[in-house]
């Protein structure tokens, strides 16, 4: 079924002998590259060059100026024609769950891409070495759920081996957390995210359509215990679900060092969405200012996804992520590859290059970057609207990797 959607410069029967074949037809056309760990590079089209890339070589000459004015070195393959410079890669273990989250999967599951076609350790760390060699300093291991990754260990200490990368994150169900986290942390773990749509254990299984509130529960209390702040805890809202408990989710961050934060119902395949299901940022944030009108609004960075805000005096803070009624797009720094080795530039759109088919025929480095830098090139200003994506054909949230 993924494979299906993969729209790639290449494909497996590809090989490397043509990714050098479509360089020498790109040379008299093509725009260069310079970035810290490779120079004058070239990106190129599905196998020829088009016009429209002599305008994108124009643009892309200024985007370098501009780089060099900034003094900052990022590499040109992890930046897109708008200017956003992609430092945050998001890497898919696995596309199983010991879950089944409502907004996630269909409630008849999904079909699992066979085990060979999945990235393997070694690919997934030769993925992330060459992102980070480009400027890549955070990333997030998703799923599934990462945590039920037999190698989940190893990877993330081989990933702390990487240098300049700053920052490995998880998000988890919290479900074997409490358990694994004191490895996770000697592994090189910093960052934290725990889903949990409800307080209320019965509501908690009928949305998971699975029993194990406590055990989330007590993966959270252990993370703070262990020092992690703010512990991230994300909250699908979903009207008619859960929005009523909006809150009590509030009332968490008074005592303890959490990051509520609550997530618009965002359409994926098989989740069933609708625009009446969703809950607005703004009536969320309206919501909880009944209860607590002096809620003040916090400073974030540009490529923050989450509007923040803490009631004055309680101890975490709470945040908004509006990517259906007030998307952030214009400072998106995120890549996604999925489990099975695509590249995803946007969450929200369809069009997909299989990295782990390039890795497979022997590429080299070099063709990676340019197939990489070529879809980076290609994605849009922003997301085309909620209403559209929900009549898009995009996977499931599980094989995207949340």
């Amino acid at each position: 079924m993924a494979t299906n959607l993969s729209f790639g410069l290449l494909d497996t029967h590809r090989s490397v002998r043509h990714v050098g074949k479509l360089l020498v037809q790109c040379m008299s056309g093509a725009r260069p590259f310079s970035s810290a760990t490779h120079k004058n590079r070239l990106e190129f089209g599905d196998s020829t060059l088009a016009s429209s890339d002599l305008n994108t070589s124009a643009k892309t000459l200024t985007r370098q100026e501009k780089l060099r004015e900034d003094n900052i070195p990022f590499s040109s393959f992890l930046t897109d024609n708008f200017g956003r410079r992609h430092n945050y890669l998001r890497i898919s273990l696995t596309e199983k769950c010991n879950l089944r989250c409502q907004y996630c999967m269909p409630e008849e599951g999904v079909k699992l891409t066979p085990r060979g076609q999945l990235l393997s350790t070694t690919e997934v760390l030769t993925l992330a070495r060459l992102f980070v060699k480009e400027g890549v300093d955070k990333i997030r291991l998703t799923g599934g759920e990462p945590l039920i990754r037999p190698d989940v260990l190893d990877i993330i200490a081989e990933l702390r081996k990487l240098e300049g990368l700053k920052t490995i994150a998880v998000t988890t169900n919290g479900m074997n957390l409490a358990k694994l986290l004191p490895l996770l942390k000697d592994a090189g773990l910093d960052l934290i995210n725990i889903s949990l749509d409800s307080l209320v254990p019965a509501k908690f299984e009928f949305i998971v359509r699975r029993k194990g509130f406590h055990k989330v529960m007590e993966g959270i209390d252990k993370a703070i215990e262990m020092g992690y702040d703010p512990v991230k805890v994300n909250c699908v809202v979903m009207r008619g679900l859960n929005e009523d408990e909006l809150l009590d989710f509030v009332g968490l961050t008074e005592k303890k060092p959490l990051e509520v934060r609550f997530i618009e119902y965002m359409p994926f395949d098989g989740n069933k969405w609708n625009f009446k299901k969703m809950v607005s940022y703004q009536e969320m944030l309206d919501h909880i200012r009944q209860q607590w009108p002096d809620l003040e609004s916090l400073q974030t960075g540009h490529s923050d996804t989450a509007k923040t805000f803490r009631v004055p005096g309680f101890k975490g803070q709470v945040g908004f992520i509006t990517s259906m009624s007030d998307h952030f797009c214009g400072s998106c720094n995120r890549l996604r590859i999925t489990a099975d080795g695509n590249l995803k530039v946007c969450l929200f759109g369809n069009s997909e290059v299989s990295l782990r088919d390039v890795l497979r025929s022997g590429a080299s480095d070099e063709d990676l970057l340019q197939i990489i830098g070529a879809a980076v090139g290609r994605k849009k200003k922003q997301h085309a609207g909620m209403f559209s994506i929900s009549q898009m054909k995009n996977r499931p949230m599980i094989l995207i990797g949340g």
